[in-house]
């Protein structure tokens, strides 16, 4: 989605970039102080939030087309809340920033598509280097993550633009819940 990438209303791309690193690096460094007993109760949570964000976020953003477009500041703390998260717990990072991109405005969902990549890899980036530091990372199992999650990437996006948007939007919606149902179960 590198050609469809564009910044969301409100930010820069080089605004958007600094605001990710610092977010994922605050978020891993708040998961390595964070039990594990809060981290399973707090994690069904956030992917129900991301979930719900995300399939109504079309909703939301007509709701408030009448409200005056959102400040600099608002899309600069939400940017770097979501960050925070994904660099606390990458599940539904997807999710939340598809939602965000949209509550900020965006209305391209490759255009978002290509931001959440960006965003998730940059912020992942600074949380594995944070929590290596933290002694925590398994690296054969990251390793072979890494590989699978950047295959992934590149195939995704080949198939995600073939998929009609309504499709694609329902499909990321039903992977929310069934992910959020899991998570509660656990």
């Amino acid at each position: 989605f590198r050609e469809d990438t564009q910044a969301p209303p409100g930010l820069s791309m080089a605004r958007l970039v600094v605001l990710s690193l610092i977010g994922g690096a605050l978020g891993a460094a708040l998961l390595l102080v964070t039990s594990d007993a809060t981290f399973s109760i707090v994690v069904p949570w956030l992917l129900l939030a991301a979930t719900v964000l995300f399939a109504f976020g079309p909703r939301l953003r007509q709701m408030l087309a009448g409200a005056k477009p959102t400040s600099p500041t608002k899309a600069a703390i939400s940017v770097l809340a979501v960050a925070v998260y994904g660099g606390y717990f990458n599940g539904g990072l997807g999710i939340l920033l598809l939602a965000l991109f949209g509550l900020l405005g965006q209305t391209q969902l490759n255009a978002m598509n290509g931001l959440k990549n960006l965003v998730s890899a940059l912020l992942t980036a600074i949380a594995v280097a944070v929590y290596a530091a933290g002694g925590v990372v398994q690296w054969p199992d990251a390793l072979m993550m890494m590989v699978a999650a950047t295959a992934g990437g590149y195939g995704g996006a080949r198939v995600a633009r073939r998929i009609p948007p309504v499709w694609l939007r329902g499909g990321i919606v039903a992977t929310g819940l069934v992910m959020t149902a899991l998570f509660f179960w656990r």
